[in-house]
């Protein structure tokens, strides 16, 4: 219970079994730092004994559940294993392997997760596709680019109507389609539940048997943020050794079974790797959330998070943000939400100061109780989990230190730390690139991640790590001055929030930075007053929203030292980017490198002499 008068700042933080600060620091002569997690004890072989163990062991536990209508349709560890097994068996006479894998194009639900279990059981790879490369491209090009390269055996969709223009551009009518509902008219579909046929006991378990930490569980693409999707070569080993690494910093984990509602996506390893699987390692319970962070998907979360107290909440900061209003104006929402909570985690993006300050105020309305926020590192390629702030730090931006059995390599690089990642949870490689595998790691087997990172206290190694930007976006600008892209680009985006949703910095071999702004169109558009049948172009021309932005260019500037860290000049674009020429990855994310190339004549526009009309000056320069 909330005492009467209790602040934010004085109220006691919720206690959750948590690792502490440590690691092992070697310094090198030539600057290099390389920083120890504990060592890792034991783990699984196969994710497989997991489901075997939790089946056995708790068989009336849920597993999975998904909203079905008013209430929710639920799975029990023993249900999933036992239509795991038929399924598996259907797999097996299809005679699929790593050379013919199973490609998934639709989102997260219970027969995914069925289809995706029963293939790891038996030793098949399977390979879950973002769905907007299915539903929100035009060419379908990056989808025909994935599947050309791990040249599937069997394609699956949970519905064939929104999915069927992607699967005639793509699928060739030699492969297997499979079906929950909805089968394509002209083309032979398999149904979903035609695969809980016939069981093969033998077959499955001398399969079964068969699988090694070595084996191939699944190929998880790259998000395209810094080019083209890649194929990501996850062998069982990485899913069990990652899932150990976040017990021994998440020990509360041990005391009671996790029970989690989440959205994130399994065609990501934040959503697959590290969420679905923490459930199904501890003996959880997995509720699918239909929702996510937009505006029609923000009120599905908000009614699932009505009926389901979550013990742990992963989120990426954007979601976070989106679900405040809603916590702040429904109190029951707030008490169901915090009565369970141990842990905040967020990953993805630093999460803005003024969001954390808001969950931990409405945190302590509810409980009279703080709760921690956790944040992590990691890619596709590392499982994903490899550094964590594991202790209460008390802002935002603090992703930690090595977790048990990672190595982090910190390489001095124009005047930065570059960092790179060595373990068992680590990617053998990239599937069928084996030009892209030699180029990602040191002489010794160090992952290259790409990403800097820097102390949060430069005399205490112990405080953790803070990001410190991409080390392939970072430019100089025509004085030699290095820009740091990712810090100077969040700064913007806090600074203009809530009127952006991105910026791209510009500047290379230039005298000063400007941007290309991706605005909030809606945000604008209140601003203005103007109608719901304004064009974006009129909303971006209104006078109210070129001064809004004119002023706030300004005050960053006047917050700015020097030429590194200030941006002198805008330009708003009225349109998104575009997923098919790769300037949006299919989390919303920009590629910083696309959106320069492809609207270099903005670019050039931003620097042009006079200055354009188009062009949005920080007032006083």
């Amino acid at each position: 219970m909330r005492e009467p008068g209790l602040t934010a700042d004085k109220a006691p933080l919720r206690h959750a079994r948590l690792a502490p600060p440590e690691a092992d620091i070697e310094r090198r002569p030539d600057g290099t730092l390389v920083l120890r997690g504990r060592p890792l004890g034991d783990y699984h072989g196969t994710i497989s004994e997991a489901l075997v163990r939790w089946a056995h062991e708790t068989p009336d536990r849920v597993f999975l559940a998904r909203r079905d209508g008013d209430g929710w349709r639920e799975l029990s560890y023993g249900q999933t294993l036992e239509q795991v097994k038929r399924i598996a068996a259907a797999l097996l006479r299809r005679g699929l392997s790593a050379e013919r894998p199973i490609a998934v194009l639709s989102g997260n639900d219970i027969e995914q997760a069925l289809l995706g279990l029963a293939a790891m059981y038996v030793g098949i790879p399977y390979a879950p596709i973002s769905p907007a490369y299915s539903l929100m491209s035009s060419d379908f090009g990056k989808l025909r680019g994935i599947l050309e390269l791990i040249t599937p055996g069997l394609v699956f969709a949970n519905d064939g109507l929104p999915f069927a223009k992607a699967l005639y551009a793509t699928v060739p009518d030699e492969i297997e389609l499979v079906v929950t509902r909805n089968p394509l008219g002209d083309r032979p579909v398999t149904m979903f539940a035609d695969l809980l046929g016939a069981d093969d006991a033998a077959g499955v378990a001398a399969a079964h048997a068969a699988v090694t930490p070595n084996t191939i569980a699944k190929f998880l693409f790259t998000s395209g943020s810094t080019g083209t999707p890649k194929g990501v070569i996850n062998t069982q080993r990485m899913l069990c050794a990652n899932q150990a690494m976040l017990r021994g910093g998440l020990r509360f984990v041990t005391d009671e079974p996790p029970t989690l509602i989440d959205w994130l996506p399994w065609s990501h390893t934040f959503g697959s790797n590290h969420n679905f699987n923490f459930v199904l390692v501890n003996g959880g319970s997995l509720y699918i959330d239909d929702g996510n962070p937009t505006p029609p998907g923000v009120p599905k979360t908000v009614r699932n998070l009505r009926d389901i107290s979550p013990t742990i909440y992963f989120n990426v900061p954007r979601g976070y943000e989106a679900l405040v209003p809603h916590l702040r104006a429904d109190s029951a929402l707030r008490d169901t939400f915090f009565k369970r909570l141990k842990v905040l985690f967020y990953a993805g993006a630093s999460l803005n100061q003024p969001t954390w300050d808001a969950l931990t105020a409405l945190a302590v309305q509810s409980t009279g109780e703080r709760i921690i926020f956790i944040s992590s590192l990691g890619s596709t390629e590392t499982a994903p989990a490899s550094l964590a702030c594991t202790w209460d730090f008390g802002h935002a931006g603090n992703i930690g230190l090595p977790m048990e059995g990672s190595d982090l390599k910190l390489v001095p690089n124009e005047g930065k730390l570059e960092a790179r990642l060595r373990g068992p949870h680590i990617t053998p490689g990239y599937w069928r690139q084996e030009h892209l595998t030699r180029d990602a790691f040191d002489a010794e087997g160090f992952y290259k991640i790409g990403d800097a990172l820097k102390f949060a206290d430069p005399d205490d190694p112990l405080k953790g790590l803070l990001f410190d930007g991409r080390i392939a976006e970072d430019f100089k600008l025509s004085t030699g001055t290095w820009v740091s892209v990712g810090p100077l680009r969040a700064r913007v985006v806090d600074h203009l929030s809530p009127y952006v949703r991105d910026v791209v910095l510009t500047g290379a071999d230039r005298s000063d930075i400007a941007a290309l702004v991706f605005p909030d169109i809606e945000a604008c558009r209140k601003l203005t007053g103007l109608g719901a049948d304004a064009t974006p172009v009129a909303i971006l021309e209104n006078a109210k929203v070129r001064a809004l932005f004119a002023a706030r260019l300004a005050e960053l500037a006047a917050q700015s030292p020097g030429s590194s860290t200030r941006v002198a000049r805008a330009l708003l674009m009225a349109d998104v980017p575009s997923m098919d020429k790769g300037e949006m990855t299919d989390k919303g994310s920009i590629n910083q490198r696309a959106v320069l190339k492809n609207r270099s004549g903005l670019v050039d526009e931003l620097y042009a002499t006079p200055l354009s009309s188009r062009v949005i000056q920080a007032e006083g320069n």
